[in-house]
């Protein structure tokens, strides 16, 4: 989202046409930063009121290098050259440059956003039943579940009691003391 309309940006590049008030003046009246309304007042300047149009856009790397080249060639500014070829942010130019020195032309190829993922896209294959697997029929299978609830019943039942009759043990233990 923008913070500044295009009608915005339109008029305070004409009260700056105007001449009667500079980049700081004009900044410190609609509380702005000077390099913002001189960055408007470029971007106009080299395209017109599409220069203050919104505008999303992702650059290849062939086109990075080209910007960077540019500049190096021309001995021009982050500023200049983003409002040379229309670039929305000169911040962005230095961090270019700097990609580039670090790691050459792949570094400036865009990357995709957001993290690894950490499940793969697909689920593992299932493997497959061994031949003579036959889950049977709803009876028998409703029979083995409720054996196998039997036996974990029994076996908490047994658990708790071996439980009780250590806890029995350690007070028996505790009066003799």
């Amino acid at each position: 989202m923008t913070k500044h309309t295009e009608q915005f940006k339109l008029e305070i590049v004409q009260q700056y046409a105007l001449g009667t008030l500079g980049y700081k003046s004009l900044a410190t009246l609609h509380g702005l930063n000077y390099a913002r309304v001189r960055l408007w007042v470029s971007l106009y300047h080299h395209h017109g009121a599409a220069g203050l149009a919104k505008k999303f856009s992702h650059y290849d790397a062939e086109f990075k290098l080209s910007v960077l080249q540019h500049m190096w060639a021309k001995d021009l500014s982050y500023g200049q050259v983003a409002a040379l070829f229309n670039i929305r942010s000169p911040g962005s130019i230095g961090h270019w440059e700097r990609c580039y020195h670090d790691g050459g032309i792949d570094a400036l190829i865009p990357r995709s956003r957001g993290g690894a993922k950490k499940m793969p896209d697909s689920l593992l294959p299932k493997p497959p039943l061994p031949p003579d697997h036959d889950p049977g029929t709803r009876e028998e299978l409703l029979a083995e579940v409720n054996h196998l609830r039997m036996e974990n019943a029994y076996l908490k039942k047994l658990q708790a009691l071996i439980q009780l009759q250590q806890q029995q043990r350690a007070t028996a233990r505790k009066k003799r003391k």
